[in-house]
This record gives structure tokens, sequence and C-alpha cells, in this order.
């Protein structure tokens, strides 16, 4: 038997949090000072952004607008012009704080198209860098994160927080 140890996930494992309703507006109703332990890195007029909990690469992070809606639909144009303006402050911040040589960036509207949590659109930004994929996601079914999200939540918001 293969063992792959990760004891950071011990926290979520014993976590008596239980989500009702939507993740997203559950963590972003919550006071700021929860900021940290939600992974929110920003909080801006009409969007915010989180890191993702369970990342494809380290820096994964995903842009979201407040309002709870699973597409575009009821987005005002203001609404969307911030939210692409925060995708482009988030870029631009991975770019400084870790130094991708590229980004995965995407939408997945409906669980037919890949959203895991469909009813709060996100959009996700995946940090990528020349080499950060390996056999072992192959191989062994196994992703090597090589930082902690903890170690990446220090790192960006600092950008975030300028």
């Amino acid at each position: 038997m293969k063992r792959l140890w990760a004891p950071w996930r011990m926290e979520y494992i014993l976590s008596d949090e239980k989500h009702k309703g939507c993740l997203f507006c559950g963590a972003i109703k919550q006071d700021r000072k929860n900021d940290k332990k939600n992974l929110i890195l920003f909080r801006g007029r009409h969007c915010f952004v989180i890191l993702n909990r369970y990342p494809y690469n380290s820096g994964h992070l995903m842009v979201l607008p407040y309002l709870h809606t699973p597409t575009f639909d009821g987005l005002l144009d203001k609404v969307l012009f911030d939210f692409i303006k925060t995708v482009e402050k988030s870029v631009v911040i991975l770019k400084k704080a870790l130094h991708p040589d590229g980004f995965n960036m995407g939408l997945n509207f409906g669980k037919v198209a890949g959203a895991g949590i469909e009813q709060h659109m996100h959009l996700h930004i995946v940090p990528r860098w020349t080499g950060d994929t390996d056999s072992m996601p192959i191989i062994s079914e196994t992703r090597v994160m090589p930082e902690h999200l903890k170690k990446t939540y220090e790192k960006l918001s600092r950008f975030f927080r300028k």
C-alpha cells in the first residue's frame, strides 16, 4: 500500500463546520477576521478572490462575484467589469508573487461542464510552471503540491493588501 502523508488535511477532517447552502456565500458573509481561515485573499466592490482549498497547482485561486448566480445571468455591466478587472489584478499578483511561466483559466457552467460547485459561478486561475507536472498523476494518481496552502496564502495576501 502506498501512503502519501498530508497532515494538514486533519484540520478539515475534524472540522465541525458543515456547509449548508453555498460554500462561497457562507465564506464571504463571515466577518473579515475569518478571511485567512476561509482563504479569502481579496474583497472588492462586486467580487472577491479566494484560494482553492483543493488546488490543481500552487497558487490556484478563484474569482467570484458576490451575487449568487450559476452563470453570467443577472450580473450588471459594472459587476462584469469589476469581475474581469479582478481577474486581471489576480494575474498580476500571481506573476509578482509566484513567477509562473503561464496560466490556465476557466469557467465551468453546469455539472456536465465540470463545475464542482455549480450554483455560484467562479473563474479558476491556475498558475503553471515549465515542468510542474510529472508522471505522478499518471502513474500513481497522486498530485504533488510543492507548497502548503497556508504558505501560499501568506505570500499572496501581502500583494492583495497593497
